[in-house]
């Protein structure tokens, strides 16, 4: 088995807190414990990269340079907690553009594998929606995390996931999976030997994974 170098995190409800069309740097939080596990994962050697939609944009409720100055002021913030991103993609489109790159499409991730070099044998993906488990699973990701942040209760609900029982739940794949009516496809989420966190919270849910958590036995 491979162990994970690369994590592709989602930013909004995932990193920071969700704000509807952020466009303002002042107003960028990160999740509580968001700071503290990312620089787990950066001690233990992970590539930290953030792939976003930004249909803001392609809306007109704000512009590519309102998204950059967000940008920059999430790069502040995870300074202050001794962590740096490797790189970082978005998508500009509004939803109806039938863009490529709009999450769960590969635009972001191809763009990001060109330049970085990246195996998707080597990748974990994490975020807050469906279109992010989506988008794991279309890429290859070695493995994909349903965090309980932002709209991930909800999107869990909604994907009638089973109810998480203490901190981490792991979905096994294929036939092993637990029977969830209406979800005979589902990629399934931490296949073992696999620990991950969809939290009870946005502190548990965060500090429940980070370093050692994203490592297979080699």
């Amino acid at each position: 088995m491979s162990e994970i170098d690369t994590v592709l995190l989602d930013r909004d409800g995932t990193v920071i807190v969700d704000e509807h069309y952020l466009c303002d740097p002042a107003r960028v939080r990160l999740l509580p414990g968001a700071g503290q596990a990312l620089a787990r994962l950066a001690d233990a050697g992970m590539r930290l990269f953030v792939v976003s939609n930004q249909s803001g944009i392609g809306r007109g409720y704000f512009s590519q340079a309102d998204h950059l100055a967000v940008q920059a002021r999430l790069l502040e913030l995870l300074n202050d907690h001794g962590v740096g991103l490797t790189g970082d993609a978005f998508c500009p489109h509004a939803p109806d553009a039938a863009c490529s790159c709009r999450k769960p499409g590969l635009g972001q991730w191809e763009a990001l594998r060109a330049s970085h070099g990246l195996d998707a044998a080597h990748t974990a993906v994490i975020g807050d929606k469906a279109s992010d488990v989506a988008f794991g699973k279309n890429l290859g990701a070695a493995v994909t995390v349903l965090v309980l942040t932002g709209h991930g209760v909800q999107e869990a609900q909604r994907l009638g996931l089973p109810t998480l029982a203490g901190e981490a739940m792991d979905l096994p794949p294929g036939g092993d999976r637990p029977n969830i009516p209406g979800r005979t496809s589902w990629p399934g989420i931490w296949p073992p030997p696999w620990s991950g966190s969809w939290g009870n919270d946005v502190g548990s849910g965060w500090e429940a994974w980070g370093g050692e958590s994203l490592r297979r036995p080699g």
